[in-house]
């Protein structure tokens, strides 16, 4: 998954806010930790204020439910 596909992803799931929205948005961010890495993770995090909104902290680490 590409970062920008992902940015794109989080925003909308963000934006509708639910229970099943967070979950959306911890599978994208499985996906880019298993292409990009931690810290593109973080950064997703950052961006979207997930702390705030659904208590994802950075650092947390996401598996993909797919093998890369």
């Amino acid at each position: 998954m590409t970062l920008d596909k992902a940015r794109e992803l989080i925003s909308m799931h963000s934006g509708l806010g639910s229970g099943y929205n967070r979950n959306a948005a911890r599978m994208v961010l499985g996906e880019v930790m298993r292409d990009h890495g931690q810290q593109a993770v973080d950064a997703l995090i950052r961006e979207f204020d997930l702390e705030k909104q659904w208590e994802i902290k950075p650092g947390t680490v996401f598996h993909s439910a797919f093998k890369s």
